[in-house]
């Protein structure tokens, strides 16, 4: 009798398990269709991944300067 409740606790742990990672699974999946709201700005949140890779890599380097560039200028002004 201990036994079969090992048993069925065991099944019942393993069915909660593979739940479990069939929806961490299903979460990693990429979305079926691109987001129907992508507008034509140089946001890199919102440009289609549909774009060319030099484009993707001009607007990343763009990115990076202006962040590089703000982080100048507030150290600039703290440190007056």
């Amino acid at each position: 009798m201990r036994i079969m409740l090992s048993l069925a606790g065991l099944l019942v742990v393993l069915a909660i398990i593979a739940f479990t990672v069939k929806k961490q699974v299903n979460s990693l999946a990429p979305p079926s269709s691109p987001p129907a709201s992508a507008s034509a700005d140089n946001d890199a949140a919102t440009t289609p991944i549909t774009s060319p890779p030099q484009q993707r890599v001009q607007q990343v380097q763009d990115d990076v300067q202006r962040a590089l560039d703000q982080g100048a200028a507030r150290a600039a002004s703290e440190a007056q």
